[in-house]
């Protein structure tokens, strides 16, 4: 399984970014995809998650209404699509999947290389 982000890159707060995760050896119909952010100092915050299987979507509270996950089931591909961000939002982001969503959420098995989202004036 490999999972590879892009989109990452500087923006200022207020603006958007979309980043792509573009899975390979597994089937995002029967699969889980999460996103995750880690910045300096700080632990590793659950983001958004998606299931490949029902359709079903979680966000974290700091991101609800401005974050919108999707996926494209044809392209195993998961977007998250990032719009008004602010400067706490800077970290690297990660995709993971695994079987399901409670896997996810729980410790994924499968992880990005990370891609950088810097929020600054």
């Amino acid at each position: 399984v490999r999972l590879v982000e892009s989109g990452g890159g500087s923006v200022q707060p207020g603006g958007s970014l979309r980043l792509s995760c573009a899975a390979s050896g597994l089937s995002l119909d029967t699969s889980a995809i999460g996103w995750f952010r880690q910045a300096p100092g700080k632990e590793r915050e659950r983001v958004s998650c998606i299931s490949g299987s029902d359709g079903s979507i979680y966000y974290a509270a700091s991101v609800k209404g401005r974050f919108t996950i999707s996926g494209d089931n044809a392209k195993n591909t998961v977007f998250l699509q990032m719009d008004r961000l602010k400067p706490e939002d800077t970290a690297v982001y990660y995709c993971a999947a695994d079987g399901s969503t409670a896997q996810v959420m729980g410790v994924p098995t499968y992880w990005g290389q990370g891609t950088q989202v810097t929020v600054s004036s």
